[in-house]
């Protein structure tokens, strides 16, 4: 498929931070990549556009809307066809302007407050960092989870595009090569409409997971199909303490296993495939 892109010049101009002085600032651009994510794009947006100078949006070719609610907001919008995690991360960051992004998925929203936070710390640090650790807070089956394997939940999304990538697979993240910092506040994650879409989305990244084991080399084993999936619901509903979340906490164990499950269970299947061809 060929790259459509949108330029939004309305969204450009001075900047005007989440406390509402106007000045000159350090420039952040927030970048997001996105699929199919009309249920919550426009929110994630929303939580940016008042304080970055610019928005860059990089589409997998959506079907649901979610690129036309993105023209709204981002000042540079376009579709490209989907490279994997870490390539299409990195092509969306190479495109921004300023040096200093910050990352976001279509499924969060920053706060006010987490945005008052970056550009003090920025302004205050003055380039003592790189990078900086944001932690996340999940919204899920009606309450925020603060127990079990979501929790802690933090990575680097605050960087210098000249000092840092994302690198990794499936759940590529970003690496710096410098001093990196530590945000206090939470990005929001808003992650699942219900437990259906959870299924579809442990299905697709379970196939992910398991071509990255099968393209490095990983050698399926019974005793991690048998042994992983409970040790892992084990760790996160009884030693993480997930019970204490109520029903959430018992269905993001239950999911949990079925994801490992499931990706050990797809390795084996690429090995037969490879064995028949």
């Amino acid at each position: 498929m060929p790259i459509k892109s949108y330029m939004n010049t309305a969204c450009k101009g001075r900047i005007i931070d989440v406390e509402g002085r106007d000045g000159e600032m350090i420039e952040v651009s927030a970048c997001m990549i996105t699929f199919n994510n009309a249920r919550t794009v426009e929110k994630a947006l929303q939580s940016v556009s008042s304080w970055a100078s610019e928005i860059i949006v990089v589409d997998s070719f959506s079907t649901d809307g979610t690129f036309e609610i993105a023209k709204k907001y981002a000042t540079r919008c376009e579709q490209r066809p989907w490279p994997g995690f870490r390539e299409q991360y990195n092509y969306c960051i190479s495109q921004a302007n300023n040096d200093w992004v910050v990352f976001l998925d279509a499924d969060e929203e920053i706060p006010s407050e987490l945005a008052g936070e970056i550009l003090r710390r920025l302004e205050r640090d003055n380039g003592a960092y790189d990078g900086y650790i944001a932690h996340r807070r999940n919204y899920y089956l009606g309450r925020w989870i603060m127990h079990g394997g979501w929790v802690p939940d933090s990575e680097i999304r605050l960087f210098r595009k000249s000092k840092g990538a994302f690198a990794g697979g499936l759940h590529a993240n970003v690496q710096v090569d410098g001093r990196v910092g530590e945000l206090t506040g939470y990005y929001h994650h808003y992650n699942y409409r219900d437990i259906a879409e959870q299924i579809e989305t442990i299905n697709r990244y379970s196939a992910s997971a398991a071509a990255d084991m099968f393209s490095e080399g990983k050698k399926f084993s019974f005793i991690d199909l048998l042994l992983r999936p409970p040790l892992r619901f084990l760790k996160e509903y009884v030693f993480k303490r997930g019970f204490l979340d109520g029903m959430p906490g018992l269905v993001i164990a239950i999911s949990t296993m079925y994801y490992v499950f499931a990706k050990y269970a797809k390795l084996w299947e690429l090995e037969q495939e490879k064995r028949k061809a």
